[in-house]
């Protein structure tokens, strides 16, 4: 609580009050009637009514408090922080190709396999974890590829439904699209992005702060129709920064599991060949940045980086409501308080109510 200025100097008039008692012990020392002995009178004794006549000043000097304190204007403070957003839209690549299957990276202390590490530092990056912040504020969307891109997860806020997604991509092993189509994947990535400006006009909303894409893979581009610098350029065109990320170990093979003849398990050695030329050239054309991804805690490095470089923009805007409390009443402590100045009228009609019946003075 808080009171107005400058009406907050009322209060010094507090200081009066004490001539309520004042004039009120000033009375009961006048004697009203003149007797030879009260003596018999002292020894009858008297009755509630004479031990309560306090009650009558208490009611006025209460009243009269209530009354410079409502002149004072006491106020309660309602502050509501109203926040906003300017969200970026981010669009995940994520290559699915059967090379990714190769185990060069680290999960919990055991051997694991690109796009297991993949997903998880993809799921700590949206989500937040103890190295990564989180991106709760940002619309994303995940594009798998391999020899087809598919955009399995739309731009969204949904991130919990995002995380699931995640978890559900598969490798292309084994399957008539086990190519890497990079281009093909960044020019989906572009549609869905460039598609947010027309929904924004529709819906009536502001656009994104920016656009940016995560383009991850362990390979070179070797299918689709698109050529990836194409595609980069096209990005370049409607202001999409491009992050590349180099997936693979920094030796000349890794390790990929096989199943031999017999059904068993096999590990055999296969040649890492990413295509580092054509995602630095992707991620000079479009503003953005190259990494290489050896391990898991590089991959993770990269990830925070990522999120450093692009910062959502976040506005607090404060807005304080005044509440009068002397004619209106308040919230306090979750107790539903009355306005002051009808205590007022009240507390003075009930010291004159008692003053001119029970406790009336003769003469």
């Amino acid at each position: 609580m808080i009171f107005h200025q400058p009406s907050i100097w009322f209060l010094l008039l507090l200081a009066l009050t004490p001539l309520v008692w004042w004039n009120w012990m000033s009375r009961r020392r006048r004697p009203a009637m003149t007797f030879s002995s009260i003596e018999p009178l002292r020894r009858v004794g008297g009755t509630w009514f004479t031990a309560l006549r306090w009650i009558v000043p208490m009611l006025r000097t209460l009243a009269i408090v209530l009354l410079i304190v409502c002149l004072a204007r006491p106020q309660k403070t309602d502050q509501e922080i109203k926040r906003f957003t300017e969200g970026i839209a981010i669009q995940l690549l994520i290559d699915r190709s059967s090379s990714m299957l190769a185990e060069d990276f680290q999960l919990d202390g055991a051997r694991a396999n690109r796009l297991q590490a993949v997903k998880r530092v993809v799921h700590n990056f949206i989500m937040g974890s103890d190295e990564l912040s989180g991106r709760p504020d940002d619309l994303i969307g995940i594009i798998a590829f391999a020899g087809f891109p598919d955009s399995i997860c739309p731009l969204t806020m949904d991130h919990d439904h995002t995380v699931r997604t995640i978890e559900e991509v598969e490798s292309a092993l084994g399957t008539n699209e086990d190519f890497t189509a990079i281009g093909e994947a960044v020019a989906l990535g572009v549609e869905r992005l460039h598609s947010l400006d027309q929904q924004s006009e529709q819906l009536g909303r502001q656009n994104v702060a920016s656009k940016i894409m995560i383009l991850l893979t362990d390979g070179e581009n070797n299918g689709g129709q698109i050529d990836p610098i194409t595609a980069a350029q096209l990005a370049a065109t409607f202001g999409i920064r491009i992050y590349t990320i180099g997936a693979g170990t920094s030796n000349a093979a890794a390790p990929m599991p096989y199943v031999d003849n017999f059904g068993r398990k096999r590990m055999t050695m296969v040649q890492v060949s990413i295509d580092e030329d054509t995602l630095k050239e992707i991620a000079k054309i479009t503003g953005g940045q190259y990494f290489r991804a050896t391990d898991t805690n590089s991959l993770k490095i990269i990830y925070a980086t990522i999120d450093e470089l692009e910062k959502t923009e976040i506005e607090e805007r404060s807005y304080v409501h005044y509440s009068e409390m002397a004619v209106e009443g308040v919230l306090l402590n979750e107790w539903k308080l009355p306005p002051l100045l009808p205590i007022v009228f009240i507390l003075l009609a009930l010291e004159m109510l008692l003053a001119n019946t029970k406790f009336r003075l003769v003469p």
